[in-house]
């Protein structure tokens, strides 16, 4: 074997429930000792820092905060944008810094602390967190939504996920109800697997019928026991190393596991400019190249974690890679993100060193899948007790290409996926929808009237040729 072939070598997770608790940095610092403990190595001889951009709060140097309190003088330092695939992107570069011979260590680590953000601000009070930005940067998105998606409220992921969702729905001539039904027995497996876990935040064991049922709309039609669970305070952390300091540490054959392949690549950034709204162009390409790279195909994976913010997210990657959804195999080894947890940019990893930690303990090969935005960024992981593969690069394998999408439009158009916003209350505020519009372009609009609102939500609307009026900036769908 090659000197410099990377290895994950260690392995560290927290979740805290006493509230309110400790601050991210508190908590990439925890996860960094115990994962860097885990690999026999001294904190402070890390090469290479890497940071998953936190939510909870803004620091003035996060990976120099890090590395003091660390006592490290790493040559190599990142901190990652916006996105659930931002965990793998940087695993992937220091894997290939590795390999490169330009460090022999690396840890990337991520926390969030919404759930202690919130109970400051319900308390009235503001987080007292140390070494804040100053000034405050803008946010860490790669980019900002589309003027249309803004003009129309459309941005937070439970509604655009929901959009897609009625899209596949009505494609495939499922009903309301047999949608429902078909994600209560999807994810209700998720839910045992997550009470398992030490680290998941909600450890209850729900039936099919308990998630979709008995508990309030958020996105319609996804009810707030089947998305992603944000406010939590979770923290992870991997350390990676050449097979030589492997060697040199002592970590033993069975101590290690290894990156054999991986792939990145793209779906449209805005959701209205997907050719088909409800399926993924990029993720059937992203699997072959990865399972490719691998040496290795999906009938190889011994454990399989797929990225689950929403049930569309899990059918769009088991649509595109013929994976049966209830399979002996499952769709996740954390529980998933509405039950495990979703800490923001920081899910996969926790997917990630869960399924090192398995992989570890049985031997064998396992899949870990990475989400972005708005299902636009997709990274597929293949992972496993022995060497091998080749590992790729963060080059997009696939960038898909999208339809038009129009601003201010008045006249009929015919629904392509919709949803409807609900208030904290339970009651339904307001539709929005993704129209196709004569020529081959797409629209948004929204649906304002009570009643229109409670008819979108008592049947299939996809396929509704409505009618739109604008003031030049928003359009409103009546039919």
């Amino acid at each position: 074997m090659d000197p410099r072939t990377p290895c994950l070598i260690g392995i560290a997770q927290r979740t805290i429930r006493e509230q309110p608790g400790p601050e991210p940095l508190d908590l990439w610092e925890e996860v960094a000792r115990a994962a860097a403990a885990d690999a026999r190595l001294p904190v402070e001889r890390l090469d290479s820092i890497q940071i998953v951009y936190t939510d909870s709060w803004q620091y003035d140097s996060p990976v120099g905060r890090l590395a003091e309190r660390l006592g490290a003088a790493p040559r190599h330092r990142a901190y990652s944008k916006v996105g659930g695939t931002a965990p793998q992107l940087l695993i992937g570069a220091a894997a290939a810094g590795i390999a490169a011979g330009e460090f022999d260590s690396a840890l990337v680590v991520g926390a969030e602390a919404l759930a202690t953000r919130r109970a400051y601000r319900l308390a009235g009070e503001h987080a007292p967190w140390s070494h804040p930005a100053d000034p405050k940067p803008p946010y860490g998105w790669e980019r900002p939504p589309h003027p249309a998606e803004l003009a129309h409220g459309l941005f937070l992921p439970v509604h655009t996920y929901a959009i897609m969702e009625t899209a596949r729905r009505a494609a495939l001539g499922m009903s309301i109800e047999e949608e429902m039904r078909d994600r209560g027995r999807i994810m209700a497996p998720m839910t045992e697997v997550a009470a398992a876990n030490p680290y998941a935040w909600r450890r209850v064991v729900r039936t099919s019928e308990e998630l979709v049922a008995g508990n309030r709309f958020v996105g319609w039609p996804y009810t707030r026991n089947t998305v992603a669970v944000l406010e939590v305070d979770q923290a992870a952390a991997v350390v990676l190393a050449s097979s030589r300091l492997a060697d040199r540490l002592g970590v033993p054959a069975e101590g290690r596991v290894y990156l054999r392949g991986w792939a990145y690549g793209e779906d449209t950034w805005e959701v209205a400019a997907r050719p088909a709204l409800g399926a993924s162009q990029a993720i059937p390409r992203i699997a072959e190249v990865a399972f490719e790279r691998a040496g290795l195909g999906l009938g190889d994976m011994d454990a399989i974690d797929l990225y689950s913010c929403f049930a569309i997210a899990l059918r769009q990657a088991c649509d595109a890679i013929g994976l049966d959804p209830l399979g002996r195999r499952g769709l996740t080894v954390t529980g998933g993100l509405p039950y495990a947890g979703g800490p923001a940019s920081d899910y996969v990893l926790h997917s990630t060193a869960t399924m090192a930690g398995l992989l570890r303990a049985q031997s064998g090969h396992g899949l870990v899948t990475g989400v972005g935005m708005h299902m636009t960024k997709h990274t597929y992981a293949v992972w496993s007790s022995e060497p091998g593969g080749r590992l790729g690069s963060a080059a997009p394998v696939f960038v898909a290409k999208g339809v038009p999408i129009a601003g201010a439009y008045e006249g009929a158009a015919v629904v392509a996926g919709y949803t409807v916003a609900h208030g904290r209350d339970g009651g339904a505020e307001r539709g929005i929808l993704v129209v196709d519009l004569p020529g081959g372009s797409r629209a948004h609009a929204v649906v304002e009237d009570a009643e229109l609102l409670a008819d979108a939500k008592s049947r299939e609307l996809v396929g509704q040729t409505v009618r739109l009026t604008s003031d030049g900036k928003v359009n409103v769908a009546a039919w």
